[in-house]
């Protein structure tokens, strides 16, 4: 069922590098925003990974959304629903960079509208991403009986794809129940619900590029 790509073009990037480099920005993108700006900017953890908008690793967390958006729109699948979910996802990734959250100050002026948008396009994102793990990945030639690697793999994707949903479904809660968020703010529980939930999406990618858990020859 794998797609045939055009291995002796230089130009063009095969299936299993692709799906490897999406997994690869996936997992580096909470590490590369927090870490840099805690290291060469000295700036403290941010509330949420979309706070990084406005601390010095802006530019990372920009550029590392349109590439995985530029990814995503590259990237051809089985079926047509892979087409498709890999379109809006790339919509969807640079929605979230085009509409940043709203600054953490009481002083700024910022549109709410804005701020808005960037959560309706972060959670269609993470919704997306899930079916790709839960509904896409785990689909199976019906003419060929699944190897014991495969269906290990698909322990994987249903794991990060639920980790996904447990996550982003979390992230409205503490922000809109003012006693949970209050009690463990301090411990900036959006930020660590949103990096294991773009962990889990990057493992489940480098899993489908065969990084993790890859056919025995």
């Amino acid at each position: 069922m794998n797609p045939a790509p055009e291995t002796g073009n230089p130009l063009v990037i095969d299936y299993l590098t692709l799906r490897k480099a999406i997994g690869i920005l996936g997992i580096s993108l909470p590490f590369l925003v927090s870490l840099g700006a805690l290291v060469i900017f000295q700036t403290h953890l941010q509330e949420s990974i979309s706070g990084y908008y406005y601390a010095g690793t802006r530019n990372v967390l920009v550029g590392a959304l349109w590439a995985i958006g530029f990814f995503l729109f590259s990237y051809k699948g089985y079926e047509i629903q892979d087409d498709i979910a890999g379109d809006l996802a790339c919509v969807f990734a640079i929605g979230v960079s085009l509409f940043p959250t709203a600054p953490v100050c009481e002083s700024c002026s910022y549109s709410q509208i804005a701020s808005f948008l960037h959560g309706i396009f972060a959670a269609l994102l993470f919704l997306t991403l899930s079916y790709f793990s839960l509904f896409l990945f785990t689909k199976t030639d019906s003419s060929k009986i699944p190897s014991p690697r495969k269906m290990q793999r698909n322990e994987v994707y249903r794991a990060c794809g639920y980790t996904m949903l447990v996550c982003i479904a979390l992230v409205p809660l503490i922000k809109f129940l003012p006693q949970l968020g209050g009690a463990i703010a301090k411990y900036d529980p959006v930020f660590w619900l949103e990096a294991i939930a773009i962990v889990a999406f990057g493992i489940s990618w480098l899993t489908k590029g065969e990084a993790i858990l890859s056919d025995q020859p």
